[in-house]
This record gives structure tokens, C-alpha cells and sequence, in this order.
């Protein structure tokens, strides 16, 4: 028999902390205050397009109206983004950015208005 080959064992490195790569972090989709849509509509398109039960739809319109934004998702900036698309097809002024406190449970969860 011949002598046998193989290869050494290879030590791996850990990544630092500093390149460890996050998920992506929450991102919220933030409805603003217009002078042209009326709160019926407003609702009409919570209810529509986040499929959001007619009294949650009523109180972020509320929100919307009274405080001057609310927000009405979050999730990650993919899912954002979308939203925020959607809420200009139906002619909403919409923003989206990251969230500042965790996230608010995407959609459907509660607690998805207040201030930002």
C-alpha cells in the first residue's frame, strides 16, 4: 500500500461581532394627513387592502386624521415598500421607515398606530 493522503483540518473563523450580519430590522409604513381624502375612503382602503376589521380601520383613520399620521404596518422593508406603493395607488400620501422600537407586529397584530 502506498502512503495515505488527506487533507488537514482547516481552522474556521468566527465573524467579529461588528460583521455579523442582522436580520432585516423592522420597518414600519407610516399613512399621513391629506387635505383630499375623506375619512370614509381612508377606511375604505384599511379595510380593503390590509383587510383590517372596520373598527381598527376607523381608529388608525382617526389617527390619521387627528394626530396626523398613523401607522399602519410593519415588517420588513420589502413588505414596506409594498404597502407604501399600494397606499399611493389608491392616492394616500404613505412613507415608510425603520421603526424605532422593535416593530409593532405586522399585520393584523395590535397596536399598529401611535406616534412615531
Amino acid at each position: 500500500m502506498g502512503p495515505v493522503s488527506g487533507t488537514a483540518p482547516v481552522e474556521l473563523e468566527r465573524p467579529e461581532t461588528d460583521d455579523v450580519v442582522l436580520p432585516d430590522t423592522p420597518w414600519i409604513t407610516i399613512v399621513w394627513n391629506d387635505p383630499i381624502n375623506l375619512m370614509s375612503y381612508v377606511t375604505y382602503v384599511f379595510q380593503t387592502y390590509f383587510s383590517y376589521p372596520r373598527k381598527k380601520a376607523e381608529k388608525l383613520m382617526m389617527d390619521v386624521h387627528k394626530r396626523g399620521k398613523a401607522i399602519v404596518s410593519s415588517g420588513s422593508r420589502e413588505e414596506m415598500e409594498r404597502d407604501v406603493e399600494a397606499m399611493h395607488s389608491y392616492g394616500l400620501w404613505a412613507t415608510l421607515e425603520k421603526s424605532g422600537k422593535g416593530g409593532r407586529g405586522g399585520r393584523g397584530g395590535d397596536g399598529k398606530s401611535g406616534d412615531v
